[in-house]
């Protein structure tokens, strides 16, 4: 049975009258790798630096091991912070950079020399003592920045965007180079970021956050395969999001058709929004199809295309090996656990159809034409 670590309750911060968190309850387990994600302004570092004493919330209850913490200072609390911007010592080298806070807590020599050679060890930076800083890459710094902050050996380690700053092949890299590091280490993480794919890979919970609330809770595949509402069904990965009439259990309407589904406990007519994942959807001959419409573009994306589908004038995207060129009819076929049903919501109207998408594709190929 997970033990439970961290609790908000009812938070709530204000900065000049205006609300950035609105009554957040979240809790976080001992052990876990949690992600709070989500689009810039959500209130997902706000809420980190609250966790981690830098900010005291306008309301609410910050409790870690079941005590009230709203009052205790950031250096008191058994939780240590990895910046985006590493903050670390450019005079000092990696021994020193690693060995700076157990210094300044006055440990014996002998025991810091054995946390830093242990640090090194558990990031792979074993050889790298006697480097400066300075002569790292972005990912051995960060890997640095974070020796430093868990040889203290705190119980939660707060991650602010830590690897914005890097190239993408690097990014990767670290993405499971930081899992590693906290399953080996034992200790709770706590991940802020806006990158979908980061979140779904490294994580054991995510906390969709938009507006100063959290949107939803959950595992990586069920906020991907079961999206609370539109905006999560949006920001963590592509969909077609469609108005619908959910008829009765297990059946929906969209587009003037009935469609089997695997959703139920609606309301009978009850206007939903109907989720489709670009990934998960078939092309047929026309004729074959549960709907027919036109292509109207094509990009190629290595491991497959984007193609935009005209369907009675909302556009769709598709990700397929299937290559259908421009101005095609063509037909798709649903499978019911590919329809997923979510309750109509603030977000209803605002996402799914790729209009847009395609208008972006189409000027990008008129200013090719002007070029030439």
């Amino acid at each position: 049975m997970a033990k439970e670590l961290i609790r908000l309750t009812n938070l709530t911060m204000e900065f000049d009258g205006e609300k950035i968190l609105d009554n957040i309850n979240l809790y976080i387990n001992d052990h876990e790798f949690l992600t709070l994600l989500g689009p810039s302004g959500c209130g997902k570092t706000t809420t980190l630096r609250i966790i981690g004493g830098f900010l005291t919330p306008t309301s609410g209850d910050v409790l870690f091991d079941g005590q009230r913490i709203n009052a205790v200072p950031a250096y008191q609390r058994k939780i240590n912070t990895v910046f985006q911007r590493y903050a670390l010592f450019p005079h000092l080298d990696v021994y020193d950079n690693i060995a700076f806070g157990l210094r300044i807590a006055k440990l014996p020599e002998l025991e810091i020399d054995q946390r830093v050679e242990d640090m090194l060890d558990i990031v792979s930076l074993r050889g790298f003592e006697n480097r400066k800083v300075t002569q790292l890459s972005g990912g051995q710094q960060q890997r640095v920045a974070i020796a430093r902050a868990l040889v203290n050996r705190p119980k939660v380690l707060l991650l602010d965007e830590p690897l914005g700053a890097l190239d993408l092949r690097l990014r990767k890299d670290m993405q499971n180079e930081l899992k590693r590091i906290q399953q080996a280490m034992g200790i709770t993480f706590i991940y802020v970021t806006h990158d979908q794919e980061e979140a779904l890979s490294m994580s054991d919970t995510i906390v969709v956050m938009d507006k100063g609330q959290i949107q939803q809770i959950g595992r990586p595949e069920d906020i991907y395969n079961e999206p609370k509402n539109a905006f999560v069904a949006d920001f963590i990965g592509e969909s077609n999001i469609l108005d619908g009439v959910m008829i009765e259990d297990y059946c929906v309407e969209f587009f003037g058709r009935k469609f089997q589904c695997v959703d139920k406990g609606f309301s009978p007519k009850e206007p939903v929004d109907v989720v489709i994942r670009p990934e998960d959807i078939d092309f047929v001959e026309a004729d074959q199809g549960h709907l027919c419409g036109t292509v109207t573009s094509i990009t190629f994306k290595g491991m497959q295309y984007d193609i935009i589908v005209d369907f009675k004038g909302f556009k769709w995207l598709i990700q397929t090996t299937d290559y259908q060129p421009v101005g095609k009819r063509v037909g798709i076929r649903l499978n019911p656990e590919d329809i997923h049903v979510m309750k109509k919501s603030a977000y209803s109207g605002l996402f799914g159809d790729y209009s847009s998408y395609s208008a972006e594709y189409d000027e990008i190929a008129e200013d090719t034409a002007d070029e030439e």
